[in-house]
């Protein structure tokens, strides 16, 4: 079994790590910050947007079940990667769409994947690929939110199920929900 890491940024976190724990292969997904300037920023300082940082998550999955492309397909499917620094109501630098690459064969995969996800949306793509910087694991309330505190969160229980539907539909071969179903 191989192991990789994909650094990527599409809105909130919560909702972001909700579709990712959902995918066949993803063995850990951890949220936190990324591309900014101030050390061991914490949500308050990220949600002012001052930092430069994102919210973004880091995906962990098995190379042998689900390929960084197929990772990248369904980031730009489950977000609306044409949104400049916002996701719906959430706006700021700090909700960009954004890819980390950690080399240069992901970096090519990115382009390449941004590229091919261009047919489906009417407007252009403004997801960015940026330098892999410090990574700040976001505080523990954030991990795995959906599971528990985001079931009574109504922003969650308005953003995260559609999201989910989506990546069930269009990726049901992928998703733990639609294959166990």
């Amino acid at each position: 079994m191989a192991s990789e890491v994909a650094t990527l940024a599409g809105g909130c976190f919560w909702c972001t790590e909700a579709v990712f724990k959902d995918v066949i292969g993803v063995e850990r997904v951890e949220s936190g910050y990324i591309g900014g300037s101030v050390p061991n920023p914490t949500y308050k300082q990220v949600c002012g947007g001052d930092t430069g940082h994102a919210e973004a998550i880091r995906v962990t999955f098995d190379t042998d079940q689900v390929s960084y492309g197929d990772i990248l397909a369904m980031f730009f499917a489950t977000h609306d990667p044409t949104q400049l620094n916002r996701q719906g109501n959430d706006v700021g630098t700090q909700y960009r769409s954004a890819i980390f690459p950690a080399d240069d064969a992901q970096r090519a995969e990115a382009e390449a994947a941004k590229a091919r996800a261009a047919a489906d949306w009417p407007a252009p793509i403004v997801t960015t690929i940026e330098p892999m910087t410090e990574w700040y694991p976001a505080e523990d309330y954030h991990q795995q939110y959906w599971e528990g505190e985001g079931q009574r969160n109504p922003y969650c229980l308005a953003v995260i199920p559609p999201k989910l539907a989506k990546l069930r539909k269009s990726f049901a071969a992928r998703s733990k929900a639609a294959v166990s179903a």
